[in-house]
């Protein structure tokens, strides 16, 4: 007689909130994402949730001598890269998936497919067709890890390998800490259910974090009527001038 196969694992997750409102007294949020693992068979697993930000490209350069001087090298702009970028599981990414399978599924920072200039092709190596070859030439993975670097520094990008916790059976909580830098936009978070190895179950949900208050009604009159923007900032600033020196000489 034969045995029925067990039913396919699935996970399902919920955030508390959908929304960050971004004021002049922002200091970050603290976003809380409850979720369950549904698997009659009740096999081990594993969960990763990553949150990534709007993308930005990323303008960096170095600092190369010439002569007695150092001067900023040509700068390189990198595109693709998440404005933010968080990968929580719970536990080490390398325990639970292998490295060709994280690649595909840009599952940690080093994983992420941040894109270099000028690309010439794209060759494969580890099984995935990702590795980007440019005319930064050898210097590449340098230039890529300087800006992971400069993103972690400034609390953007992290991995948190227990940021995910079981609390009961097949129940699950994770906690994404927004800094006060967090760019606006929309956000998606990715819940993602292993076992043995291999992602089963996906879930995704959104998050929207936007400016309120005067900082949004700036924010909109800067990227809809720029020139308008522009000269206004410089008759207050102008203002301004005029006023600290008629006050300097009544002193």
């Amino acid at each position: 007689m034969a045995v029925d196969a067990a039913p396919p694992a699935a996970v399902s997750a919920a955030l508390t909130e959908t929304q960050v409102q971004v004021a002049s007294n922002f200091r970050g949020a603290q976003i809380v994402l409850y979720g369950a693992v549904f698997d009659p068979a009740q096999r081990p697993s594993d969960v990763v949730v990553i949150v990534r930000g709007p993308e930005q490209p990323v303008r960096i350069a170095r600092k190369v001598r010439v002569g007695p001087l150092w001067l900023n090298s040509r700068p390189v702009v990198f595109h693709g890269a998440p404005g933010f970028y968080i990968a929580a599981s719970t536990r080490p990414l390398d325990d639970i998936a292998r490295f060709r399978t994280l690649r595909e599924l840009g599952a940690g920072v080093d994983h992420l497919p941040i894109r270099a200039p000028d690309e010439q092709r794209v060759e494969t190596r580890y099984g995935v067709r990702d590795v980007v070859v440019s005319r930064l030439g050898p210097d590449y993975l340098l230039w890529r890890r300087a800006v992971v670097r400069l993103k972690e520094k400034a609390g953007l990008y992290a991995a948190d390998e227990h940021g995910v916790r079981f609390v009961d059976r097949g129940l699950f909580r994770a906690e994404i800490a927004l800094p006060a830098q967090a760019p606006t936009g929309q956000y998606r978070a990715d819940i993602l259910l292993f076992q043995d190895g291999e992602p089963v179950s996906v879930r995704t949900r959104t998050l929207t974090v936007e400016k309120v208050g005067v900082e949004r009604t700036l924010y909109v009159w800067a990227h809809e009527r720029p020139w308008l923007y522009g000269i206004v900032a410089m008759a207050l600033a102008l203002a301004a001038g005029w006023a600290a020196s008629f006050a300097m000489r009544r002193d």
